[in-house]
Order: structure tokens, then sequence, then C-alpha cells
């Protein structure tokens, strides 16, 4: 069967809600800065009344990535679940509007309202994110049509979703699915703390079943219970095809097999980090899906990267095939 999508990414459909606070808002509202928090519906609504000139976009890791990657021309679609209210409405066809096949049509009836993330951006440019999952993380093995992830050359999968079985059905099916049909399947690691509570779960998947894995340096220490990064890189590649490790601002390293590449970063003071591990998975996967050598892929990850953390929002504002150009990678 001949390919349909380029990329076809599983994640938690979210939409973002994003607002500048400073450190003492953080702490009068009680929010741990720089982290991902999960929260409560209750929650949800206290801290969204109190955020000043909200931003909205749809959003969720891997969306963001297939959004970036949609503005580099592939084609792309997400697999995700939203419910048949005004955010899940919002968020479907403002997907759609940006290019990416939003394949689950919104859930009727259902009894939990879409996700949404408060993000708190800092003047140090640090997000602060509380997430309120809802029906996102209800994502199962249902929601996968062997049409969508049967067609993929790339497979995508956001970490995030490990907390529930369903999830994990879901994962293993699609990618099953994936690569039966001669695609590769990978995903992102997303948090050290969901590797921590699913560390053997998230090892048989990147021992048994993933083309690549995508993951900082934290998050790979996590996975193999050690504080040094090379030695967690060294177990990686002995289990993985393709290992990608970004490191807060330090040379991205990218191993397969016996090859090992740096990429050089260029250190720049953020405006909003929001996205940039997401814009990082964005250029990389296009360097991946159109051929490019490994230190181009790299690369172009970086210059995604870099783009994104320079304006407010977790998704590029600027052509990037013509940065692209213009960094020569293109």
């Amino acid at each position: 069967m001949s390919a349909k999508y380029q990329v076809v990414g599983i994640g938690n459909a979210i939409v973002d809600v994003l607002s500048h606070s400073d450190d003492s808002f953080l702490d009068i509202m009680g929010i741990e800065k720089g982290i991902m928090q999960l929260i409560e519906k209750e929650r949800a609504e206290i801290l969204f009344a109190a955020m000043d000139d909200r931003q909205q976009a749809p959003g969720g890791s891997v969306a963001n990535t297939l959004a970036g990657i949609g503005v580099l021309g592939l084609k792309t679609a997400f697999i995700g679940r939203v419910h048949d209210d005004h955010l899940g409405q919002y968020y479907a066809k403002t997907l759609a509007e940006e290019g990416t096949d939003f394949v689950n049509p919104p859930v009727p009836n259902g009894e939990l309202p879409t996700s949404r993330s408060m993000i708190f951006v800092s003047p140090d440019g640090e997000r602060s994110m509380n997430t309120y999952l809802g029906i996102s993380a209800e994502l199962g093995p249902e929601d996968v049509s062997d049409d969508v992830a049967g067609r993929a050359e790339l497979l995508f999968l956001e970490g995030y979703l490990f907390d529930k079985d369903k999830g994990k059905e879901a994962f293993l099916k699609a990618t099953r699915l994936c690569k039966a049909a001669g695609g590769k399947a990978g995903i992102a690691l997303s948090d050290p703390f969901c590797v921590d509570r699913h560390r053997d779960d998230f090892r048989r998947l990147v021992s048994g079943e993933m083309d690549y894995v995508m993951g900082n340096s934290h998050e790979w220490c996590s996975l193999y219970e050690t504080e040094d990064l090379e030695t967690a890189l060294g177990h990686a590649r002995l289990d993985c095809g393709l290992v990608i490790c970004t490191r807060s601002g330090e040379d991205v390293v990218l191993i397969r097999g016996n090859e090992r590449i740096e990429v050089p970063v260029h250190e720049v003071t953020p405006v909003d980090a929001t996205g940039a591990g997401d814009q990082f998975a964005a250029g990389f996967l296009y360097g991946l899906s159109t051929g490019r050598d490994l230190a181009t892929c790299g690369r172009m990850g970086v210059i995604c990267a870099t783009e994104v953390i320079s304006h407010l929002g977790p998704r590029p504002d600027t052509d990037m095939q013509d940065l692209f150009r213009a960094e020569g990678v293109l």
C-alpha cells in the first residue's frame, strides 16, 4: 500500500493557553516553575481565570511538531481525541486549516471536556505548564485507523500518552501497522517524570519496537537510571537504531550504530522556550523524511528550535524553507 502521509503523529490534543507572568505570580499561585504539572478540572478553571492577555492555539507536543512539519510542506496527520465542545471544535478546525489532517472527529456526549494547558511564560523565557488532560488521555486503539497508521512513512509518538494502558495499546497498534507497511516508528520520551512512572514499559518499547527515539539528557538518564549521560547513551545505542539527545543549549547528540554526530547549538536568550523540543523534532523529522544525512537532520532541528524560542508560542512564525535556504541546508 502506498504511503498516504509522510508523517503521522499520535499525542494529546490540547488547547494551549499562554500568558506572561513573573516569578512572584508563580509563587502566589503555587506553580512550580519550568515543568509540566498535571492538574484537575477545578484547578484548571482557577488558573485560566488568573491569566492576563491570553493567547490560544491548538497544542500538544506532537501536534506542535506536526504543525512545524506541515509548514515545511510535508503531508501530515494527527491521531488524537477531543470532545465535541467549543474547544474541541476549535482544535480540529484550526489544525486542519494549518494543513494537518485531524483524522478523528470530535467525540459527542463524552463525559470529559477537551484538554487544555495553561502555560505561564516567565521573563527569562522559561515556561510553566499546567495541563488538564480531559478526554485526550482516553485515546485508545479504537482511535487508530489502519488507513492512517498503516500508510505513514514516519510515525511519531508522544510519551505523555503512556500514562494509561489504552494509550500504550494505541501506540503498539499504530507502530505495528506502520512498520508492517514499511514505515518507521519513533517516540519522544516527553518528560523525565513520565519515564520514571513507566520505565519498564518505555524500555521494552525502545528496545523492541522503535526505529528512533528522541529525548533530552534528563529523560535518557531517567530511562537508564543513571546520572551519567554517556552511560545512558551507551545503553541507548544498543537498544535503539537511532538515538537523538538534546541537551538544553549544548550540542545535540545523534547516534546510529557506530556513527556519532554532535550538532552545534548557538546559545541564545529565549523569548519563550515553549515548543523548542517540539520544533527540533519537526526539523529533524523533515530531514529524515526527505532523505538528508544525519548531520543535516540535526542542523534542521536546531534551526527550527532556535526560531521558535525567538517569539511567544510553540509554532514557527517564519517561512522555515526560506530560513533553511539561508542557513545552507536546503
